[in-house]
């Protein structure tokens, strides 16, 4: 069975749209398009190598297009992006020039692949398809890189269909410029309680 972590820059109200740039995804009018910028430092760039580190990759279709409009070209930026497998959800498109993309199309398929034999999986972006996902339980774990900035409306990592369940922070970092970056590993069901008994 392969691993998935989802790996996500988001603000303190949990949006997560477009990181990196303001060109980067302007749908629904998101007007803040490279909210992170400024807070990049030494200390993120070196937890950032770790999030970075090599596995395949599964992408919603719009993700699918960012990546596949930068990375082939950038890729000195990110080794292995090129020639690790890129899995995309898509019900419309099911072929690309970038080298190593499988298309699949139904949350069956993505089942299918969790549990076969491979490389670990990681999810950037893509939040209908992290949604999907947090709906039938196939998250193993989260690398959240939670920013000091409040944006109100754009897209969100959660949604209120995600399954119930418990996580155990493995690993965090609190950066100068006051980013958090948290590894969440799944810890089985929720529980509750009584708070003081």
């Amino acid at each position: 069975m392969r691993k998935i972590t989802v790996l996500s820059f988001i603000t303190l109200d949990g949006v997560m749209q477009a990181p990196g740039g303001p060109q980067e995804d302007p749908s629904g009018g998101f007007k803040y398009g490279g909210w992170t910028a400024t807070y990049n430092d030494e200390v993120s760039g070196k937890v950032m190598e770790k999030q970075l580190v090599r596995a395949d990759l599964l992408l919603g279709r719009h993700t699918f297009d960012i990546f596949e409009s930068y990375w082939p070209e950038h890729a000195q930026h990110w080794p292995g992006v090129n020639e690790v497998t890129k899995y995309v959800l898509s019900t419309t498109k099911t072929q690309s020039d970038w080298q190593n993309c499988v298309f699949l199309n139904n949350i069956e398929a993505i089942k299918d692949l969790k549990n076969s034999n491979g490389p670990d999986i990681k999810i950037w972006g893509s939040s209908q398809l992290v949604q999907l996902l947090l709906q039938h339980d196939l998250v193993d774990e989260f690398w959240l890189n939670i920013h000091p900035v409040i944006l109100g409306k754009g897209k969100k990592l959660f949604s209120d269909n995600a399954m119930p369940a418990a996580f155990t922070l493995i690993e965090s970092t609190s950066t100068p410029s006051g980013v958090i970056m948290a590894n969440y590993k799944r810890a089985g069901e929720v529980k509750t309680g009584t708070v003081g008994e």
